[in-house]
């Protein structure tokens, strides 16, 4: 599945107006703000290239490169088994590129004084074992979940490194963008939720996080690259094969410096 790009930097520099024909990009809500600034970018120093970008999750995005309706797929996950096999029945090759990496950040109600959690508690409380902010440090106050919906690389990504690939409650709220989760979060005292690094804002407070029960660490860029908060992920284009010579100038960009140098002004990890 791994993209080999150096074949991709060997293509030509000009670019013809063959291979900067419209494109469709896809998917993720969390690469959604980075997809756009780099197409936008990409399109001004190439004035014949056309570049649409829509968000829809994870899901909705390898959905549409399946059915041939984008170009790329913006994913905040890796694909899973069952696409493969979708792609494979239907004669088609993907190929997938990590162009970043996301810090995945806890958030509560900036008014809660509980500072810190373990992925234990975490989980605990996504799964509704824990249902009051009190067990674990804070106020006497039932604890409200916020959830991405299930078609969510961000749901699937939380479920498999802090749920440990258990399931949520059933009682949590599933929300259908990341703004929603911002929205509900800093208008409700006992909410908890997780947010994409480059989505916190002063409405909400972020919180500490531990794998080992030991170092904590709050989730910023710096923690993120030097690896001590544990919540990270890569986030990636796929596209089908028998359409690289049509994506490569595109995803040459992504990856190049400026590529790179906006998504970390973004607040997002390059990969390079």
């Amino acid at each position: 599945m791994k993209a080999n790009f150096l074949s991709f930097l060997g293509l030509t520099l000009m670019l013809t107006s063959a291979n900067l024909q419209a494109q469709r990009i896809k998917g993720s809500d969390t690469v959604l703000p980075i997809a756009q600034q780099t197409a936008e970018r990409f399109m001004t120093l190439n004035p014949d290239a056309r570049v649409t970008v829509t968000g829809g999750g994870t899901g909705v995005g390898l959905s549409a490169l399946l059915d041939e309706t984008t170009d790329i797929a913006m994913a905040s996950r890796g694909i899973k088994f069952s696409e493969k096999m979708k792609a494979k029945a239907a004669g088609e090759e993907l190929e997938e590129v990590a162009i970043a990496y996301d810090a995945l950040a806890v958030v509560v109600h900036p008014s809660n004084p509980v500072q810190k959690l373990t992925r234990e508690q975490l989980e605990a409380i996504f799964r509704g074992k824990i249902t009051n902010w009190k067990e674990v440090g804070g106020d006497d106050r039932k604890i409200v979940v916020y959830s991405r919906e299930t078609s969510s690389g961000t749901y699937e990504f939380f479920k498999e490194s802090v749920l440990k690939n258990k399931n949520y409650m059933s009682g949590s709220l599933s929300m259908p963008a990341t703004g929603a989760i911002i929205q509900s979060v800093s208008q409700t005292r006992g909410a908890i939720g997780y947010v994409g690094l480059a989505y916190v804002s002063p409405r909400i407070k972020t919180l500490a996080i531990s794998y080992d029960g030991e170092q904590y660490a709050t989730p910023t860029m710096e923690n993120a690259i030097q690896k001590t908060y544990p919540i990270v992920r890569p986030l990636y284009y796929y596209y089908n094969k028998q359409n690289s010579e049509q994506v490569a100038p595109l995803l040459q960009f992504i990856l190049s410096s400026a590529g790179q140098e906006i998504i970390k002004k973004s607040g997002y990890i390059p990969v390079k």
